[in-house]
């Protein structure tokens, strides 16, 4: 009568882990079903990066060691082309044009999308036509864009010299001046780039939590604080990615520079990508070309650290 129930208890608990067992084996079974699903729905996309990424990044690389000119075969030349950059003065001032360039045009660019994201993310009669408005540049060809803005700074009736004579002021010359051509090209990359930048904080700000402006506002602060205390550090992950894509696409910049300016007037507008493809496709200097590109990836691996760095990372933490 005693020993009964324990053999039924042991029997019950041994179905038991026997069900859990089974259970396990089976959860294990459709994890790895799950993860053979995925690698063969991403397959062909890695398969598409390997041929089309992969395989030319190495390339680059394996020529960038080389003395090429497409119609002879690779000469290797060891560091001699990095040497070579080393002492060349236009590639140096492609470098800064770059920098200068990067400099001015992600940050305007990043806190006028912020501004108009915060304005737009509010109750504004028509917002829908206005985010409209201020992404088409975004979707527009850079070669349109270019055309325009060749037509606003043409110095005989162009828009940008119309509004000077409004204003009582002399025209400029503006692509043609040494002066002035830089920041007729930043004032194109700062407008062209705000519609993505928009885009993308105003998805993050709609994904912010409603009750830390609510306790906020309780506390009595006010639009501003809010912005300054809640908006800016819950936008840092947003901010990282915005930075980041924005400064890659600052650094390939060429379109509009190609269209605008093509490089000058005396190099004051030639940026590292235009350097690229002058030694590429004009001087036919491949393994030169491959160099100059790693340089530029080199810098853009550096800034993406120190950004890192200094924002914290993708979680919003330091």
């Amino acid at each position: 009568m005693v020993m009964t129930p324990a053999r039924s208890s042991t029997g019950t608990e041994r179905a038991g882990a026997g069900r859990t067992g089974a259970a396990k084996r089976r959860g294990a079974a459709s994890s790895r079903g799950r993860r053979r699903a995925g690698y063969l729905m991403v397959a062909p996309s890695l398969l598409h990066m390997l041929l089309w990424t992969g395989v030319p990044l190495a390339a680059a690389i394996v020529l960038s060691f080389t003395s090429y000119d497409v119609l002879t075969p690779p000469k290797f030349i060891g560091l001699g082309n990095f040497v070579d950059i080393a002492g060349d003065a236009v590639f140096r001032r492609s470098m800064v044009n770059t920098l200068v360039y990067a400099f001015f045009t992600v940050p305007v660019a990043m806190a006028i999308a912020l501004l108009i994201a915060v304005l737009l993310n509010g109750r504004l009669r028509g917002r829908s036509l206005f985010r409209t408005a201020v992404f088409l540049p975004q979707v527009t060809a850079t070669i349109a864009v270019a055309l325009v803005w060749l037509w606003i700074y043409n110095p005989q009736g162009g828009l940008a010299n119309a509004v000077l004579s409004f204003l009582g002021f002399s025209g400029v010359n503006w692509l043609s001046s040494t002066t002035w051509a830089m920041p007729a090209v930043i004032v194109v990359g700062i407008w062209q780039g705000i519609g993505l930048k928009m885009l993308i904080y105003l998805a993050a700000l709609q994904n912010l939590p409603a009750d830390l402006y609510e306790a906020a506002s309780v506390d009595g602060a006010s639009k501003v604080r809010q912005f300054f205390t809640i908006t800016l550090p819950l936008l840092r992950p947003a901010t990282f990615f915005v930075f980041v894509t924005s400064v890659i696409g600052a650094f390939q910049s060429f379109d509009q520079i190609y269209i605008l300016t093509d490089g000058g007037p005396a190099n004051t507008t030639t940026m590292m990508t235009y350097e690229v493809y002058k030694s590429a496709f004009r001087e036919f200097r491949m393994g030169y070309a491959c160099a100059e590109s790693l340089v530029l990836f080199a810098f853009l691996i550096v800034l993406t650290i120190l950004n890192r760095r200094m924002i914290g990372g993708t979680d919003g933490h330091r």
